[in-house]
C-alpha cells in the first residue's frame, strides 16, 4: 500500500463541463452567490467565495449545447460547498428556495447538515455545514458514528 499523502492536501477546485455558460453563472453566482473571478467569453468562467482565485471552473469547451449524462453513467456524483455556520447554510437554503430550485434531499449526518440539489446541467450539488467536532456522534468506545436522517428544514429556516 502506498504511503498517505500530506495531511494538509485538499481539493482546491472542481471544473465542470456545462452546456450554457450564462445559465451556469446564473446558478452559481446568481443563486448561490459565488463571485465571478474571471471569464473567457462564452467558453469558460471561474467562480469563488472569499476572494479565492476559483473554487469552481465552468467551461463549454467540450459541452456547448450538450446534454446531461444519462442515469447509470459514470462521472461526478456531486460537488460540495462547505458553509462556515448554520446561519450561512440557512441563507443558502433561502436562496435556493427563492429561485424555485427543488431540493433532492436534506440530510442530517450527525457530523454535518446537508442540502442536495442539481445545477442547470444536472450536476449534483451539496450545500453543507460541519458541526463542531465536539458534537459529532460517537459510540461508547469513542468511534465516530455517522448517520443519515432527515434534516429538520424548519429548524434550519429559523436560523435566518
Amino acid at each position: 500500500m502506498a504511503e498517505p499523502i500530506h495531511p494538509e492536501a485538499r481539493i482546491g477546485h472542481v471544473h465542470l463541463k456545462v452546456a450554457d455558460l450564462d445559465r451556469a453563472l446564473g446558478f452559481y453566482c446568481g443563486v448561490l452567490g459565488l463571485g465571478l473571478t474571471q471569464r473567457f467569453g462564452q467558453q469558460a468562467a471561474f467562480v469563488a467565495a472569499g476572494g479565492y482565485h476559483h473554487h469552481i471552473g465552468l467551461n463549454t469547451w467540450e459541452s456547448l449545447g450538450g446534454q446531461s449524462p444519462p442515469p447509470g453513467s459514470t462521472g461526478l456524483y456531486h460537488l460540495a460547498l462547505l458553509y462556515p455556520t448554520r446561519a450561512a447554510l440557512a441563507d443558502a437554503l433561502r436562496r435556493v428556495e427563492e429561485a424555485g430550485i427543488a431540493l433532492e434531499g436534506a440530510s442530517d449526518h450527525g457530523v454535518s447538515e446537508a442540502l442536495y440539489l442539481r445545477d442547470p446541467d444536472g450536476n449534483g450539488v451539496e450545500l453543507y455545514r460541519d458541526r463542531p467536532e465536539a458534537e459529532w456522534p460517537r459510540d461508547a468506545a469513542g468511534n465516530l458514528q455517522m448517520v443519515t436522517r432527515r434534516l429538520d428544514l424548519a429548524g434550519l429556516r429559523s436560523q435566518r
